[in-house]
């Protein structure tokens, strides 16, 4: 299966529908399988059709019009499947067959910051999973992992009530990660810290530095704008108050614990710095109390720090923050992003999305209408409704 935009990057067809992005080649003879898979999965594959056809959509034509060598590709293919078809597996995080393993993926950070934050790949959770041995393997050896996991998904930057700093718990992610490996050669040290910071572009820095400077941004970049590890600060680069929160956890309780608990601790401990006299301390003490009020802002969900879904129903609409995870990142990110204190924003917008939207009731769904009460089919996102006006719906049809 090829997808036919950019790199034109290659996977093994298994028989699912595929849209007019894709293009699938078949082999007329089964002994061209793996050969043809070889070709195709290497860069000289790409790098072909691209002589032939530049534009950024390829026809599928041009894929079966580039020169094809049987011969070495039977060899390269002897070598690289001698045990015959690959099975699947995945070392980048972002798939749905990656095995949760920090030391044997594409992004060791993003990986042991996700597993600090509780948060396990659908390999781990489904033991029914087609994959290759290897993968399996890998895994099973995340039961090793799981006790650095967080109870609740909010792992503060700064120690905060009697927890160790964000970094330090990462870097115990990394040292058993490693330590496991079997690799001697792979396990962890100051110098493997260092490659991997460098490789993120943070060499000579700390973990500390990168969790409170780059990692966000790299997060979200890597899963597509659609961050599922969020970091909430104060606006203070290097003294202030900061949390990684996992949003699949996130819900009413643990926004409360976050804002009363851990975010209250802190604010309790500048409040006795000011008391003190230290210096700096009023400073960092406005800052964790005005982050604390958005918070609170949140929780209740009044314009414009509501959760909006276009396709649910007034009375459906979530009363303060109690996000539907079904309703996807972009919708339930909005009121942080309207708060501003995500460490970076994502690209994410609430415009009209392409389409025209059905024809739906006007008293439920009257973002689908104009002043004059005529449908527009527009997919609007960018709507804000107060609590009042949902209450009001959700009482018209019973809804508790």
């Amino acid at each position: 299966a090829v997808t036919l935009m950019q790199s034109l990057p290659v996977s093994c067809y298994r028989g699912e529908l595929f849209d007019d992005n894709v293009a699938v080649l078949v082999p007329k003879q089964e002994e061209w399988l793996l050969p043809s898979l070889a070709f195709c999965m290497s860069e000289e594959f790409s790098i072909a059709v691209r002589q032939l056809n530049q534009k950024l959509a390829v026809k599928t034509q041009y894929l079966i019009k580039v020169p094809f060598d049987l011969a070495h590709w039977q060899k390269v293919a002897a070598e690289k499947y001698p045990d015959g078809l690959p099975e699947p597996e995945s070392d980048d995080p972002t798939q749905w067959l990656f095995h949760g393993r920090p030391e044997e993926s594409t992004a060791p950070l993003q990986v042991a910051v996700a597993r600090l934050l509780g948060y396990r790949w659908p390999a781990e959770l489904d033991a029914t999973m087609r994959l290759s041995k290897q993968a399996r393997g890998l895994v099973q050896r995340c039961e090793e992992l799981l006790r650095f996991a967080d109870d609740d998904g909010i792992v503060c930057i700064p120690a905060v009530r009697g927890e160790q700093t964000a970094a330090d718990r990462v870097r115990a992610v990394l040292a058993a990660a490693y330590s496991t490996a079997g690799d001697a050669g792979a396990t962890w040290s100051p110098a493997k810290q260092e490659e991997l910071l460098t490789s993120l572009g943070y060499g000579g820095k700390s973990i500390g530095q990168w969790l409170g400077d780059g990692f966000f941004e790299q997060h979200y970049k890597l899963f597509h704008h659609r961050p599922f590890i969020w970091h909430i600060w104060d606006g203070r680069k290097k003294d202030g108050f900061g949390a990684l929160v996992n949003y699949h956890m996130l819900d009413a309780k643990l926004l409360d614990r976050l804002i009363y608990t851990y975010l209250g601790d802190w604010i309790k401990r500048q409040e006795q710095a000011v008391a003190q006299g230290e210096s700096g301390a009023d400073a960092r003490l406005l800052a964790a109390q005005q982050l604390q009020e958005k918070l609170k802002l949140i929780a209740g969900g009044e314009p414009p720090y509501d959760i909006f879904v276009r396709w649910k129903p007034i009375e459906e609409q979530s009363i303060g923050w109690n996000p539907d995870l079904n309703d996807g990142v972009r919708m339930n990110i909005r009121p942080f992003m309207e708060a501003n204190i995500l460490r970076k924003k994502p690209n994410i917008k609430w415009k009209k999305d392409r389409g025209k939207e059905p024809q739906r009731p006007r008293e439920q769904y009257p973002w689908f209408y104009d002043e004059n009460g005529e449908p527009t089919g527009d997919r609007v996102n960018d709507v804000h409704l107060t609590i009042a006006e949902k209450q009001s719906a959700r009482e018209k049809v019973g809804v508790a």
